[in-house]
């Protein structure tokens, strides 16, 4: 039975407000859009044209309905003439600068095929940002249902730049130079700017696929047209813009980006079965399937997953599960892995979580901080405390205070010092981590959680824990 929405409060999503179209509004875990009356014509003739319906059956946009607006006009002061949609939940809200190398390139082939689709159904697409997209675990669908709009006559494809500032850029950053998009896309909201993106490409690094015809020629009409009282649209316009023209573009990049591949990149992949003998890696298994047995959580982070392997045992007890790694190379692997077998409840992320993405944008409210988006029912953190202690000089307290803030339960494991990866952390430090002992960290986890069990694993060195909290 559905919870009774008369007594649930409205929540306008801050990242929405650009569209001048609608916004997106939350009432418990229901996620509605409301369109005002200038665009509500333009949805109904979407709706009705067999292209929405093409793209929800083959999965590449989420499911949408017209809903009734009654209880919805009088508190967000909707205009006479507006609709209410309701959408299909996405479980946990990402960002492009949390993605891998091969998550970002799904996401651009994604917003290329409905393209060609809305091309051949007399449609095009207003915009073409990341943000559109969002993921399903590890599948890809486009959230933006007010972007599309039908076709005029000479009128180019409007979404071109933000396509290239933050989907092709991006990879062409790390596909050609080898350099992670992540820390560019993370602090410039609006992608990469074309002119400083081509200061990168000099000489024959001009000459690498698709610079001259996406990179260079888009800095030097920026250049040319800035501030010159000329319209790019305008002018491609009067030239005579046609579909095929724009079809023959969307092909082209299509090509290009089937090229492009991942530099080979990754620490700690396999870090399971490369730091853990066969013994210690079988308990610690059981020690995780006997805390889930018979459990059924909602959300559960994995933080420091490396390969996703404790992810995939957490998953028949979970809805969904981020999936969260600093290595880029290794939340790439478990990526490619969850789309092979077509795994819709693992959602890998790129993210350090010593330095998780903050609220961005205006306001620092557009793109919602890591905890804003949904705190977990459990977070796994195995492997993890030492490189948190060690390598960012976080003190163990503070790590499971945040804890606590963030999860009402966790399953944990404390490595010793004595143990030869925390060896290898110290390696090039001074040791003054006086701080850092079983018992320690013992008292921490027991100031803001009830210890309910724990096992030491063969060698001596690292100790599993399951907490709930204590208040």
């Amino acid at each position: 039975m559905r919870p009774n929405l008369a007594a649930q409060t409205l929540q306008r999503d801050d990242g929405s407000f650009r569209d001048p179209d609608g916004f997106v509004f939350r009432q418990g875990d229901r996620v509605f859009r409301a369109v005002l009356p200038a665009a509500a014509k333009r949805w109904r003739e979407f709706a009705a044209s067999g292209l929405a319906t093409e793209l929800e059956r083959a999965e590449l946009m989420v499911a949408t309905a017209e809903v009734d607006p009654t209880p919805f006009l009088a508190e967000l002061e909707l205009p006479a003439g507006s609709l209410v949609l309701e959408h299909e939940r996405v479980p946990f809200i990402s960002y492009p600068y949390e993605w891998s190398f091969d998550m970002l390139r799904d996401a651009a082939l994604l917003e290329l095929e409905i393209l060609e689709r809305c091309l051949r159904h007399g449609w095009i697409l207003k915009d073409a940002t990341a943000y559109n997209v969002q993921f399903l675990g590890a599948r890809a669908r486009f959230i933006d249902v007010l972007s599309f709009a039908p076709v005029q006559t000479g009128e180019p494809w409007a979404g071109y730049s933000q396509f290239c500032r933050l989907l092709l850029y991006p990879l062409m950053l790390e596909a050609y130079l080898h350099v992670p998009f992540q820390f560019w896309l993370r602090s410039e909201l609006e992608g990469i700017d074309p002119a400083v993106f081509g200061r990168l490409f000099r000489g024959l690094r001009k000459l690498r696929p698709g610079v001259l015809a996406h990179v260079t020629a888009q800095a030097y009409l920026q250049q040319k047209f800035s501030g010159a009282g000329y319209s790019v649209r305008k002018e491609i316009k009067s030239a005579g813009m046609t579909t095929a023209m724009i079809a023959r573009n969307v092909r082209s990049l299509r090509k290009l980006l089937n090229r492009m591949r991942a530099p080979a990149t990754g620490t700690w992949t396999e870090y399971s079965r490369a730091h853990y003998g066969d013994e210690a890696l079988v308990r610690k298994e059981s020690f995780v399937s006997e805390v889930l047995a018979g459990r059924r959580y909602d959300l559960v982070w994995d933080l420091g997953c490396n390969d996703g392997h404790f992810s995939r045992i957490a998953l028949p007890s979970a809805r969904t599960v981020v999936a969260m790694d600093a290595d880029a190379g290794a939340i790439n692997t478990l990526y490619r892995r969850q789309v092979s077998e077509q795994q819709a409840g693992i959602l890998p992320l790129v993210l350090n979580v010593a330095n998780p993405s903050p609220g961005q944008g205006w306001a620092s409210a557009e793109r919602a901080s890591l905890a804003d988006r949904g705190k977990p029912d459990l977070t796994l953190a195995l492997a993890l405390a030492h490189h948190v202690a060690i390598t960012a000089n976080v003190p163990l307290a503070a790590l499971v205070e945040w804890l606590a803030d963030s999860s009402r339960e966790v399953l944990i494991e404390f490595i010793a010092k004595d143990d030869p990866m925390v060896q290898r952390l110290l390696l090039n430090k001074e040791d003054t981590y006086l701080g850092y002992d079983r018992e320690n960290f013992e008292r921490c986890l027991q100031g803001c959680f009830l210890i309910t069990r724990h096992a030491e694993l063969p060698g001596g060195t690292r100790t599993m824990y399951h907490a709930v909290a204590a208040r």
